[in-house]
Protein backbone atom coordinates (compact mmCIF):
# COMPACT_ATOMS: atom_id res chain seq x y z
CA UNK A 1 0.00 0.00 0.00
CA UNK A 2 1.57 3.16 -1.34
CA UNK A 3 1.13 6.33 1.37
CA UNK A 4 -1.40 8.28 -1.08
CA UNK A 5 -3.60 5.31 -1.16
CA UNK A 6 -3.39 4.77 2.59
CA UNK A 7 -6.50 6.25 4.48
CA UNK A 8 -5.71 9.42 6.77
CA UNK A 9 -5.25 8.33 10.30
CA UNK A 10 -8.36 10.92 11.21
CA UNK A 11 -10.24 8.83 9.09
CA UNK A 12 -9.58 5.68 10.20
CA UNK A 13 -9.54 6.99 13.87
CA UNK A 14 -13.17 7.96 12.82
CA UNK A 15 -14.51 4.59 11.83
CA UNK A 16 -12.76 2.72 14.51
CA UNK A 17 -10.53 2.23 17.49
CA UNK A 18 -6.58 2.46 16.72
CA UNK A 19 -4.89 0.29 18.84
CA UNK A 20 -1.08 1.99 19.19
CA UNK A 21 2.23 -0.06 20.31
CA UNK A 22 3.74 -0.40 23.57
CA UNK A 23 6.86 1.05 25.66
CA UNK A 24 10.19 1.45 23.81
CA UNK A 25 12.07 1.80 27.13
CA UNK A 26 10.59 -1.42 28.47
CA UNK A 27 11.71 -3.12 25.21
CA UNK A 28 14.82 -1.84 24.89
CA UNK A 29 15.98 -2.84 28.62
CA UNK A 30 14.58 -6.34 28.13
CA UNK A 31 16.85 -6.55 25.26
CA UNK A 32 19.95 -6.80 27.81
CA UNK A 33 22.11 -4.33 25.62
CA UNK A 34 25.54 -3.64 26.68
CA UNK A 35 27.51 -0.35 26.06
CA UNK A 36 29.16 -1.25 22.98
CA UNK A 37 25.80 -1.29 21.49
CA UNK A 38 25.02 2.20 22.60
CA UNK A 39 28.46 3.33 20.61
CA UNK A 40 30.25 3.13 24.32
CA UNK A 41 30.30 3.53 27.61
CA UNK A 42 29.16 7.38 28.03
CA UNK A 43 26.60 6.70 25.60
CA UNK A 44 25.02 3.65 27.48
CA UNK A 45 21.21 4.14 28.09
CA UNK A 46 20.92 6.38 25.30
CA UNK A 47 17.56 4.41 24.03
CA UNK A 48 17.35 6.67 21.28
CA UNK A 49 20.63 6.37 19.74
CA UNK A 50 20.06 3.06 18.96
CA UNK A 51 18.27 4.01 15.52
CA UNK A 52 21.69 4.73 14.35
CA UNK A 53 23.84 1.69 16.52
CA UNK A 54 21.52 -0.43 16.20
CA UNK A 55 18.85 0.63 13.67
CA UNK A 56 17.52 -3.72 13.80
CA UNK A 57 16.84 -3.83 17.83
CA UNK A 58 14.55 -0.83 16.66
CA UNK A 59 12.91 -2.30 13.21
CA UNK A 60 12.72 -5.50 14.97
CA UNK A 61 10.75 -4.15 18.10
CA UNK A 62 8.40 -2.44 15.45
CA UNK A 63 7.87 -5.58 13.48
CA UNK A 64 7.04 -7.47 17.02
CA UNK A 65 4.39 -5.42 17.98
CA UNK A 66 3.18 -5.25 14.26
CA UNK A 67 2.78 -8.71 14.51
CA UNK A 68 0.29 -8.74 17.08
CA UNK A 69 -1.90 -6.48 15.48
CA UNK A 70 -1.03 -3.02 16.18
CA UNK A 71 -2.23 -0.17 14.35
CA UNK A 72 0.40 2.96 14.78
CA UNK A 73 3.93 2.35 15.76
CA UNK A 74 5.54 5.15 17.86
CA UNK A 75 8.79 5.90 16.71
CA UNK A 76 11.73 6.14 18.69
CA UNK A 77 11.91 9.38 19.75
CA UNK A 78 10.81 9.65 22.76
CA UNK A 79 13.58 12.18 23.85
CA UNK A 80 15.69 12.49 21.22
CA UNK A 81 15.71 16.37 21.00
CA UNK A 82 19.04 18.28 21.59
CA UNK A 83 17.98 19.16 24.40
CA UNK A 84 17.88 15.79 26.23
CA UNK A 85 20.82 14.48 23.55
CA UNK A 86 22.69 17.80 25.57
CA UNK A 87 23.22 15.48 28.45
CA UNK A 88 25.51 12.79 26.10
CA UNK A 89 26.88 15.15 24.77
CA UNK A 90 25.82 14.64 20.92
CA UNK A 91 23.04 17.00 20.80
CA UNK A 92 24.26 18.18 17.43
CA UNK A 93 23.07 14.59 16.24
CA UNK A 94 19.14 15.44 17.15
CA UNK A 95 18.22 15.54 13.61
CA UNK A 96 20.17 12.45 12.51
CA UNK A 97 18.81 10.36 15.11
CA UNK A 98 15.10 11.16 14.86
CA UNK A 99 15.40 11.33 10.94
CA UNK A 100 16.81 7.63 11.27
CA UNK A 101 14.14 6.53 14.13
CA UNK A 102 11.24 7.75 11.84
CA UNK A 103 12.38 6.02 8.68
CA UNK A 104 12.80 3.01 10.30
CA UNK A 105 8.91 3.09 11.78
CA UNK A 106 7.79 3.74 8.53
CA UNK A 107 9.39 1.21 6.45
CA UNK A 108 8.45 -1.40 8.87
CA UNK A 109 5.03 -0.01 8.53
CA UNK A 110 5.02 -0.44 4.99
CA UNK A 111 6.19 -3.55 4.80
CA UNK A 112 3.23 -4.67 7.08
CA UNK A 113 0.73 -3.06 4.68
CA UNK A 114 0.43 -5.91 1.94
CA UNK A 115 -2.18 -7.27 3.75
CA UNK A 116 -4.71 -4.11 3.27
CA UNK A 117 -4.97 -2.56 6.26
CA UNK A 118 -3.01 0.54 7.21
CA UNK A 119 0.15 1.06 9.81
CA UNK A 120 0.67 4.36 11.24
CA UNK A 121 3.88 5.85 12.58
CA UNK A 122 3.36 8.25 15.36
CA UNK A 123 6.23 10.90 15.76
CA UNK A 124 6.86 10.62 19.76
CA UNK A 125 7.34 13.42 21.18
CA UNK A 126 7.94 13.16 24.89
CA UNK A 127 8.41 15.51 27.82
CA UNK A 128 12.08 15.46 28.12
CA UNK A 129 13.89 16.89 31.12
CA UNK A 130 13.50 20.78 31.12
CA UNK A 131 9.83 21.80 32.28
CA UNK A 132 9.03 25.91 31.46
CA UNK A 133 6.98 25.95 34.04
CA UNK A 134 9.90 25.11 36.74
CA UNK A 135 11.92 27.74 34.61
CA UNK A 136 14.79 24.86 33.67
CA UNK A 137 14.21 26.48 29.71
CA UNK A 138 12.63 29.52 28.58
CA UNK A 139 9.05 28.63 26.35
CA UNK A 140 10.53 29.85 23.18
CA UNK A 141 13.76 28.34 23.44
CA UNK A 142 12.01 24.88 23.99
CA UNK A 143 9.66 25.52 21.45
CA UNK A 144 11.95 26.00 18.33
CA UNK A 145 13.67 22.87 19.64
CA UNK A 146 10.36 20.84 19.16
CA UNK A 147 10.23 22.57 15.60
CA UNK A 148 13.74 21.27 14.95
CA UNK A 149 12.28 17.65 16.20
CA UNK A 150 9.59 17.69 14.42
CA UNK A 151 11.06 18.39 11.50
CA UNK A 152 13.13 15.18 11.33
CA UNK A 153 9.99 13.15 12.28
CA UNK A 154 7.87 14.75 9.23
CA UNK A 155 11.12 14.31 6.71
CA UNK A 156 11.05 10.85 8.15
CA UNK A 157 7.25 10.21 6.90
CA UNK A 158 4.95 10.22 10.23
CA UNK A 159 1.58 10.37 9.97
CA UNK A 160 0.83 12.49 13.04
CA UNK A 161 2.73 13.72 16.01
CA UNK A 162 2.00 12.38 19.24
CA UNK A 163 3.12 14.48 22.14
CA UNK A 164 3.15 11.76 24.79
CA UNK A 165 3.59 11.93 28.56
CA UNK A 166 3.61 15.38 29.39
CA UNK A 167 2.71 17.01 32.60
CA UNK A 168 3.52 20.41 32.22
CA UNK A 169 0.95 22.35 29.37
CA UNK A 170 3.87 25.09 28.61
CA UNK A 171 5.43 22.20 27.84
CA UNK A 172 2.87 20.85 25.63
CA UNK A 173 2.08 24.19 24.06
CA UNK A 174 5.63 24.65 22.90
CA UNK A 175 5.78 20.86 21.69
CA UNK A 176 2.09 22.08 19.24
CA UNK A 177 3.54 25.19 18.26
CA UNK A 178 6.71 23.33 17.46
CA UNK A 179 4.82 21.22 15.42
CA UNK A 180 2.72 23.35 13.75
CA UNK A 181 5.50 25.89 12.75
CA UNK A 182 7.35 22.47 11.49
CA UNK A 183 4.64 21.76 9.17
CA UNK A 184 4.44 25.50 7.60
CA UNK A 185 7.70 25.76 6.70
CA UNK A 186 7.61 22.11 5.32
CA UNK A 187 4.49 22.85 3.94
CA UNK A 188 3.10 19.04 5.34
CA UNK A 189 0.04 18.67 7.74
CA UNK A 190 -0.21 15.90 10.26
CA UNK A 191 -2.34 15.81 13.01
CA UNK A 192 -0.94 16.62 16.28
CA UNK A 193 -1.90 14.12 19.39
CA UNK A 194 -1.58 15.03 22.88
CA UNK A 195 -2.18 12.37 25.75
Amino acid sequence: MQAHDRPGYLDTLNERVVVFDGAFGTYVQEKALTADDFGGQHLEGCNELLAITRPDVIASMHEDFLRVGVDALETATCVSSGTELAEYGIADRAHEITLAAARIAREVANSFEADGRPRYVAGSVGPGTKLPSLGHISFTELRDTYEEHARARIEGGVDLLLIETCMDLLQIKAAMQGGRRAMRAMSREVPIQVQ
